[in-house]
């Protein structure tokens, strides 16, 4: 499918250190029974570029960044007056919803997706937990056992990709239409790897979807009165984004659904700190 396709030509950098971009000045494309015709009012080095559907502007690449860079800012600043407070605060530190509470802080405020993720299910299994129990249900050493899966199986598979494939991450080019000119970032080099990662989201996020819509039966079954319903409701909020169901947005992009995603999805999940 060509239909994307534009005319450009080569334009040589202005400085000694700009090697150049392509551009489509004097340029004009028709698309005519599947054949790219150029119409050019200059002679240089021409091409035709498939420019990829749903690439992003400048503009909405720069509008991103910002809202990135202000929702983690907020973040990083929340996590960390949070942990904080935790750590001062001795009789909240006996209780293992906190004690649970501060490592997906942690998480959080390194910005580590994986091990954010994995502190996310732990949650879920918590509440799952606290939910469903009716009498006191031990587990020795519970949080050791909750570290070991939180902490310990993402520090395997991040030390496991550095030994053997250090190439799985690598720069990752951002296509803009307008300029031609890509922005990049570091980012999963491999499909395999990539599949793997979103496999590995796509489940945690299943369970998580999985435990919250048993809170929203359980809370349902618990309503009485208007009020009451208006808290459930609050919680529900609350837990969703404890729970980082929001990250379930990443597997809509694609298509029309592309850029509406991209802003839900930095908006909510920079702010979930």
């Amino acid at each position: 499918d060509a239909s994307n396709a534009t005319c450009v030509f080569w334009q040589p950098g202005a400085g000694a250190g700009d090697m150049g971009s392509w551009s489509s000045d004097g340029c004009e494309t028709t698309h005519r029974e599947g054949t790219v015709i150029c119409h050019c009012n200059h002679l240089t080095y021409f091409a035709v570029l498939l420019i990829p559907v749903g690439a992003l502007s400048p503009a909405q690449l720069a509008s991103l960044t910002h809202i990135s860079t202000i929702g983690c800012s907020l973040s990083a600043a929340a996590t960390f007056c949070t942990l904080l407070l935790c750590c001062f605060s001795r009789q909240r530190l006996r209780d293992n919803t906190t004690r649970i509470h501060m490592p997906l802080l942690a998480a959080l405020l390194l910005l580590n997706l994986l091990y954010a993720l994995a502190w996310m299910a732990t949650e879920a299994f918590h509440l799952l937990l606290l939910l469903v129990k009716v009498y006191n249900i031990y587990i020795q050493h519970y949080l050791l056992k909750l570290c070991l899966f939180a902490w310990g199986l993402p520090t395997l598979v991040v030390v496991a990709v550095f030994i053997f494939k250090r190439d799985t991450y690598g720069y990752h080019a951002i296509s803009t239409p307008e300029g031609y000119r890509n922005m990049t970032m570091c980012w999963l080099t491999s499909w395999p790897a990539h599949y793997a990662t979103l496999c590995y989201a796509g489940l945690i996020l299943l369970f998580n979807v999985v435990v919250l819509g048993k809170v929203v039966t359980i809370l349902r079954r618990m309503q009485q009165q208007k009020k009451e319903a208006r808290k459930d409701w609050v919680t529900v909020l609350g837990l969703t984004c404890l729970l980082g169901t929001t990250w379930g947005l990443a597997f809509f992009s694609f298509g029309i659904f592309l850029i509406p995603q991209l802003y839900l999805f930095t908006i909510l999940n920079s702010l979930q700190g």
